[in-house]
């Protein structure tokens, strides 16, 4: 079976998780019944446990009984251990913010809290002035590796997903530092779903789109990164330990509001639309909140 997209699922305040094929959905349930195999009620162990690559070549069209309008999306990795972010890996993106993209990654961690799914708000407390976006190409870790070389990179990711690092610039600018302006609850909306490594063989010339109110503020491609994914997941193991499920988000191109004084910042009831090839939309509303 190919092109599915694996996702968690949320219908009469049940969460489940299931297959996605052209706008169907095989859920955890169905996908039991047509192959026998019984599947975890974690989606953490479905992917990463070996049920995934179990079933995945005994399913049959017959298993995609419900329409995917029927579910609410939610963030695909409830429980992720870490979530690692690149700072200025695209260099017309750290020109734009008066730096330049190194050859080492700079990093910082976003809490889990942070997580939401498509079609979630975006709640920004209404202290924060400068509320700003970014698109990324986010890589799942699939197996837990440590001290791995670039050319065994790819045997440790499972899919990928898009990102949004929400951030509160202002605070940002005042820490001199990126945490506390990026960590709110909702910060990082992610999905729609996960994309396998399987079904996606150009990782490094995806296209990557950001619409804000319908208008392009971001349109570049993953082939404009400076550290490409294979060395940025070497690079970041022989740091730390990754685990299964960690979510790594690679940086944003160019295009953010911050030093773009003709691009606003982000107010209440904007509507982001973020695009990547082969991986989806994710669609998303601010709403500020006292």
């Amino acid at each position: 079976m190919i092109n599915v997209k694996i996702a968690r699922l949320m219908l009469d305040n049940k969460e489940t998780y299931g297959l996605i094929k052209d706008g169907n959905v095989a859920t955890k349930d169905n996908l039991t019944y047509q192959t026998g195999v019984p599947l975890p009620l974690s989606i953490m162990d479905f992917l990463f446990e070996g049920w995934y690559d179990e079933i995945k070549d005994k399913i049959s069209p017959r298993s995609f009984q419900d329409k995917l309008e029927k579910f609410r999306l939610l963030h695909p990795l409830p429980s992720p251990s870490k979530i690692i972010c690149l700072t200025f890996n695209y260099p017309k993106h750290a020109k734009e913010q008066n730096y330049v993209s190194t050859k080492e990654p700079v990093i910082f961690m976003k809490p889990r809290t942070t997580l939401c799914g498509t079609g979630s708000e975006i709640k920004c407390p209404n202290f924060v002035t400068q509320l700003d976006y970014e698109i990324e190409l986010a890589v799942i870790i699939g197996k837990t590796c440590k001290n791995i070389d670039e050319n065994s990179a790819n045997n440790y990711i499972f899919g990928y997903m898009v990102f949004n690092d929400v951030s509160a610039r202002d605070i940002q600018m005042q820490d001199k530092q990126f945490t506390r302006g990026k960590s709110f609850d909702t910060f990082a909306p992610c999905g729609p779903w996960i994309t396998s490594t399987e079904e996606v063989t150009n990782v490094d010339s995806l296209q990557l789109t950001t619409r804000i109110n319908g208008q392009i503020r971001q349109n570049s491609s993953t082939k404009n990164m400076f550290i490409k994914v294979p060395s940025i997941v070497s690079k970041l193991s022989k740091i730390m330990t990754l685990e299964k499920g960690d979510i790594i988000a690679t940086g944003t191109p160019e295009g953010v509001a911050l030093n773009n004084p003709d691009t606003p910042f982000l107010k209440d009831g904007d509507k982001i639309d973020m695009e990547i090839e082969k991986l989806g939309k994710i669609q998303n509303t601010v709403k500020f909140i006292d």
